[in-house]
């Protein structure tokens, strides 16, 4: 086996019956392509059954939670819940990030790429922690790691979407709806930038960045929330 896992398995308090499978749940496609013969197989197929198991075990705790909230509700709750942001997010909280094991290319992976595969991961070692430890298991690790994460999701309403957001707190506060124009536009038609405000009235509140006019608008959304302590 590549790397010794014990460490990680006492801080998740899980002790694997199958060590091999806990490594596959670690193991991106692109490595096996350069250690072949080393690890029995890439993590995506305990990512698509971890994915399911993260889903019923986050319905379920959200529809007794929140026994007054209508399905809609629920939904957008869960998806800000299991996105890839927070997976990557609890991810890192449990040290993943040291154990995965990737191709020379994708380590050198930062950033937004590298949530990813680590999203990725904890997908499939849910269903590695399924696969071995049963459902009980499975369901309390995403309890004990996940389900804390709803906190700061309802605080920050990051269940809702940055213009939804913004446009019912500037509503609630002040009374008028947010407006946004674009204010630059820049590169070549297949790779353009955008930058985009947004305003309450006549005040320009936050600007913001992004590859299309919704993907700027949103950037400034989110920024003008938290330039306004929203």
């Amino acid at each position: 086996m590549p790397k010794d896992f014990s460490a990680f398995e006492r801080a998740i308090n899980i002790s694997f019956n199958e060590a091999e499978l806990l490594c596959q749940a670690f193991t991106h496609r692109s490595y096996l392509n350069e250690h072949r013969g080393e690890v029995q197989g890439h993590n995506e197929r305990l990512e698509f059954l971890g994915d399911a198991v993260l889903e019923l075990v986050i319905t379920h705790f959200l529809y007794k939670q929140f026994p007054e909230k209508p399905e809609g509700e629920l939904t957008a709750y869960r998806a800000a819940l299991v996105n890839a942001t927070t997976c990557a997010e609890v991810a890192n909280d449990i040290g993943m990030n040291e154990y995965l094991l990737l191709s020379r290319g994708e380590a050198k992976d930062t950033g937004r790429a590298r949530g990813v595969l680590l999203a990725n991961a904890l997908e499939a070692l849910v269903g590695a922690i399924y696969i071995d430890q049963g459902y009980e298991a499975a369901e309390r690790f995403i309890k004990e790691r996940l389900a804390p994460k709803l906190d700061d999701i309802l605080k920050q309403r990051l269940w809702q979407d940055p213009k939804s957001a913004l446009q019912e707190k500037a509503q609630e506060e002040e009374g008028v709806t947010p407006s946004y124009a674009v204010l630059k536009e820049e590169g070549p038609d297949h790779d353009k930038q955008f930058t985009v405000g947004v305003y309450l009235r006549e005040e320009l509140l936050a600007e913001g960045i992004g590859r299309s006019k919704q993907e700027a608008e949103a950037a400034a959304a989110k920024a003008a929330l938290g330039a306004r302590g929203w």
